[in-house]
Order: structure tokens, then sequence, then C-alpha cells
């Protein structure tokens, strides 16, 4: 079990758990869920979006999506980045988010311009959109864990 996993760790799966050993048997998805949190939120080469960015949409989708130990995590995240620059770009980054996971066919051209002229690029507004999509991901791959663990005490 890697030491990492984000999921392993918010959980507090052990390793030799019958939860641990069913993880392990789907490993692909174990690995690539761990690898976008790194590439999505933690990345080391964040392009346009900083850091400080990533960690504060992260924060306000998790908020969003209600996942208690998700919203924990973020928030050791974003008080770790520090604070996005505050502005037309943040808020409009923030809405984008919340729209975005909250009713994603909502957003229109419009909602894309806004994000271009707060100095976005295309490679900026997809990495955006991949973050806002992976946080609900997040919540419900914790939320079907989450509910194995209770059955498994019960």
């Amino acid at each position: 079990m890697a030491e990492d996993d984000l999921v392993e760790r918010l959980l507090g799966i052990e390793a030799g758990s019958p939860l641990a050993a069913l993880r392990l048997q789907r490993e692909a998805i174990r690995r690539h869920a761990q690898g976008a949190w790194r590439e999505l939120v933690l990345t080391e080469a964040p392009g346009g979006v900083s850091p400080q960015e990533r960690a504060a949409v992260a924060l306000a989708v998790a908020r969003q999506q209600g996942d208690v130990a998700l919203v924990a995590e973020c928030e050791a995240l974003a008080a770790q980045a520090g604070a996005p620059a505050e502005g037309a770009r943040t808020e409009a980054l923030l809405r984008y988010a919340a729209m975005v996971a909250e009713a994603p066919g909502r957003c229109g051209q419009v909602d894309i311009d806004t994000l271009t002229a707060a100095g976005m690029s295309p490679q900026d507004i997809v990495a955006v959109t991949q973050l806002v999509a992976f946080i609900p991901f997040q919540v419900r791959l914790l939320a079907g864990l989450r509910a194995m663990q209770e059955e498994a005490r019960a």
C-alpha cells in the first residue's frame, strides 16, 4: 500500500485489511486516482494556474461537495499554498469551478471567454475543468469505500 495514497490516508485503510486487499485488486484505478490528485492539485508544473489557485479551486469544490475529510485535506493544502491573489481572475475561476461542479451543462462560451480574458490559456482552462471534475469523483470514491468500511464493521 502506498504511503502517499490520499484515499487510504483519509479513510484510515490499513495494509492487509479486506478493503486494502480489494483496492489492490483494482491497482490501476488506485494508481490513477492518486496520480490525478498529484497532477491536478499538487503538480510541480502548474502551467498558468498557480498552486494557490489550484488549492483554492480544490477547496471550493470540496466544500461544495461536502466530504468533511476531503475538505480538511484541501483546507490544509490551501493553508500551505497560501491564498491566491484577490481580484477578477480568482473570482472568475471560483465562479467557473462552482458552476462546473454543480451544473456543467450551464457552462457556455461566455464562461470560457471570461477565463480567457482573465489570462488563462485553453490548456489552463482544461486543467481547471479536469480538477473541478476530479474532486466530485474523489468524493464519490470516498463515500463508496466509507460505506464498505461501515458495512464491514456492522
